[in-house]
Parts: C-alpha cells; sequence; structure tokens
C-alpha cells in the first residue's frame, strides 16, 4: 500500500526545512505545514502547497517556478519581493553548504515528490508567447500582447504622463512625475530641438514625449504606434491639449513611414526589435533623417559577452522574459549597436549610460503597482498582476546590480562638413 498523501507531504516537509536550514537563503521560507524555518520577523518565501516543490524538483525551470509565482502557490508575505531581496544581499555567505546536504536522503524523497507531483493542478504558467520564435518583437501581434493589457492597468504604477520608459533623476528623489519630466526636456535638450521641426517618434506610446515636444520647443510632432490601447488614449490627449494641428499619430508600422524628418527619437522601442531586423531599422531611421539631422537612440542592453554565441544565449531569467514578457523581442549590446549605427552611415556624438536611473524607475514602479495590487488584479486578472510585479521587481535589481544597462545614443545622419553641435554639453544642464 502506496503511503498517504499526508504522509508524503510531511516528509518532504522535513526535507525542504533542513535544505533551508542548510543553504541559508538569508530570508524565512513559511511551508504549507504552518513551519516558518528562518526569522521569526520580517519578509518570508511562501510555499502554499507540497506539489509545487513536486513540480520544480521534475521540471527544474524558471517557467515552472513562474507558473507557481503566477497562480499564487509560491508568494511573499511580511513585505515585498525588493524585501526579500534586500534581505538576502544582507546575508553572509555559507561556505560548503552544498557539500553538507544529506544528498541520499533528497534522492530517498523522490518516490514521494512523484506521487505529489499529481495532486496539485495541471503545469503551466499562464501566459503564452505572443510571437512566433524568430519573429519580430516590433509585430503588431507582440506589441499588442504586451501594451494593451489595459490603459487603466499602466495608470496603477506609471506617473501622470505614462510614460512607460526610464526616468531621469537630478537627484536620487522618488518624485516620479517629475523625474519623468526631466527625462523628457532632456530627450528634447540632447536633440536640440527648434521651433517649425518635424519630429518622429518611432514608438510614441501614450504621446507624452510628442506633447513635450510640441508644446514647449515648437515643433511638429509625429509619432507611431502599433499598441491600439496606447493609440487611442495618444491621440485623446493630443486632442485634450488642443494639439491636432500639430501632432499627428499614427497606427501603422515603422516600416510604413515616409517623408523626412529634421529629428528622430526612438525611445524604448528598439528593444522589441530583434537582431535579425536590426540593419532594416536602422536603415529605415537613416532613409526618415535629413542629411545631418539628429537621431536619439534610446534602449535597454546587456553587457557584452567574450563572443556572440555567449551573448545571444542569455540567461534562463532573460529568456523568460523575452519569452512571456516582451515576445520576441531582444537586448543588444552597446558595441553592437554603434557598429551598426556607423555602418549605416550615422555619425556618433554622445553615449550615456543610465543604468542607475533606470533602476530607480522600475523600483518604484514596482512599489507603486504592489500598493495598487488589488485594483491591478481586479483589472486584469491576478495572474498577470503577479507576473507583472515580478518583471518590474526583477528589472528594479537587474538593473541595480548592473546585469542590464540602458544607453542613450546620439547620432547625426552623416554628411560632409560640420555637425551643427555646439562645441560643448553646456546646454543641456543650463
Amino acid at each position: 500500500m502506496s503511503p498517504s498523501p499526508s504522509a508524503d507531504e510531511g516528509r518532504v516537509a522535513a526535507a525542504v526545512a533542513d535544505l533551508v536550514r542548510t543553504l541559508d537563503p538569508g530570508f524565512p521560507v513559511l511551508l504549507w505545514t504552518g513551519e516558518r524555518i528562518g526569522a521569526p520577523e520580517g519578509p518570508a518565501l511562501v510555499v502554499r502547497r507540497a506539489d509545487a516543490v513536486a513540480r520544480l524538483a521534475f521540471s527544474p525551470r524558471v517557467e515552472t517556478l513562474l507558473g507557481l509565482w503566477m497562480d499564487g502557490t509560491i508568494d511573499v508575505t511580511g513585505g515585498s519581493i525588493l524585501d526579500l531581496a534586500a534581505r538576502r544581499e544582507a546575508r553572509t555567505k555559507a561556505r560548503g553548504a552544498w557539500k553538507r546536504l544529506r544528498k541520499r536522503g533528497l534522492v530517498a524523497l523522490l518516490p514521494a515528490l512523484w506521487r505529489l507531483r499529481r495532486l496539485g493542478p495541471a503545469a503551466g504558467t499562464g501566459a503564452e508567447a505572443g510571437a512566433d520564435a524568430g519573429a519580430s518583437g516590433s509585430t503588431r501581434q507582440a506589441i499588442q500582447y504586451h501594451y494593451d493589457v489595459s490603459n487603466r492597468f499602466y495608470e496603477l504604477f506609471l506617473d501622470r504622463r505614462m510614460v512607460y520608459s526610464c526616468a531621469y533623476f537630478d537627484g536620487w528623489h522618488d518624485d516620479l512625475d517629475r523625474a519623468q519630466e526631466d527625462k523628457l526636456e532632456m530627450i528634447c535638450r540632447k536633440l536640440r530641438l527648434q521651433p517649425g521641426e518635424r519630429f518622429l517618434d518611432i514608438g510614441c506610446g501614450w504621446g507624452a514625449l510628442l506633447i513635450h515636444a510640441v508644446s514647449r520647443h515648437g515643433v511638429v510632432g509625429h509619432g507611431v504606434t502599433l499598441s491600439k490601447a496606447q493609440f487611442d488614449l495618444a491621440t485623446r490627449r493630443v486632442r485634450e491639449a488642443g494639439l491636432e494641428d500639430r501632432i499627428t499619430i499614427e497606427l501603422k508600422p515603422y516600416q510604413e513611414l515616409a517623408g523626412t524628418f529634421d529629428k528622430i527619437a526612438s525611445i524604448g522601442m528598439f528593444e522589441h526589435v530583434g537582431f535579425r531586423h536590426h540593419d532594416a531599422y536602422f536603415g529605415a531611421v537613416r532613409k526618415l533623417l535629413r542629411p545631418r539631422g539628429l537621431y536619439l537612440h534610446h534602449t535597454i542592453a546587456r553587457p557584452a559577452k567574450r563572443d556572440l554565441k555567449t551573448f545571444h544565449r542569455g540567461s534562463r531569467e532573460y529568456r523568460a522574459i523575452t519569452r512571456f514578457i516582451f515576445p520576441g523581442g531582444e537586448l543588444d549590446y552597446i558595441g553592437h549597436s554603434l557598429q551598426k549605427l556607423e555602418a549605416h552611415r550615422f555619425e556618433v556624438h554622445d553615449v550615456e549610460n543610465w543604468r542607475e536611473h533606470y533602476g530607480r524607475t522600475c523600483r518604484i514602479w514596482a512599489e507603486r503597482l504592489e500598493a495598487q495590487f488589488e485594483a491591478a488584479a481586479a483589472e486584469a486578472g491576478a495572474p498577470v498582476a503577479r507576473l507583472w510585479l515580478l518583471y518590474l521587481a526583477g528589472c528594479a535589481l537587474a538593473f541595480e546590480r548592473g546585469t542590464v544597462m540602458i544607453n542613450q545614443t546620439l547620432v547625426s545622419r552623416r554628411d560632409k562638413g560640420p555637425s551643427g553641435l555646439p562645441p560643448t554639453r553646456a546646454d543641456l544642464y543650463a
């Protein structure tokens, strides 16, 4: 006769408790039995069912962990994901912990885990990829998968202008509205926008940069997006601002754009393009930009590796993000971006790393979403709200730790003679 499920659960709980004590993750763990291993106070990782351990044991993948987080089987109590990470970073690393594990005991536990794995719901992430493998993340399908969750959902954690890209902090304050306005102004200053110039925003989001550039700097603005939700709200905001005669927004791919522009910005859009489409993208930007016109290339990047094969492999966490958060998207590295820009006859003038700015931005977003979690779950469903909470907290930690970068690169369409830029950058900070 096989052991009862409760007997299996008890054996697994005892083994997990021993594992946690030996490995010392730096934070407490609260098991389905009610036992808490570690400090009695503060945030703790919660494992609500024994079958979660079984699912991880037989499918030790990021996707499995993601599914357990999304359905609430794994959770955090007494604080946030960021609080838990802070406790882990503060711990003293236990040397030789793996050697001290009783590995025979873990092997003996496999039959119990095998039986328990059938008790819970079928494994799954609750999220499906929004694009075919190898397809560009800038397709309409992929963009709408990410951005059309709902405008209300994004309103819960973004600033009042709904700027969904890295803010710019003149000091490490928490005023997101101010930091995003400062970012919009810095972009306009770097582009040296002048009244009457034609300005294009590729991937214009909810229209914040266009409205700022037109109302503050007197340009004529044009934007494109593939998100229907963004397009609807952006056009409404332009209308409410009384700028319909100076801003046009189209729901179309950047590849279908025509005409010539004096200045172009791409803020947080290039991540969606994908390596296979970089040449086509930079070729399209060059075609749209007048000679010596300025282009601001603002994009997230990963640090370069010793070779391209290693770089493209990426981490398991990175592969999960590009499957379940930004389907079809890929992060470049700064050296490759600069090489491609020069190959497409752009002159590179300035490169600025905003990594710490994005770390702070994502941390504020995660904290705001955590505070509005019930409203977010009601709007988009608890699994989606939990996925975005994990994603934003993970991004904050990645930028803060330096495993992910973000750069603003200012270039001009190469031509003979002077660049037209001032001799110093003092005007940016005047």
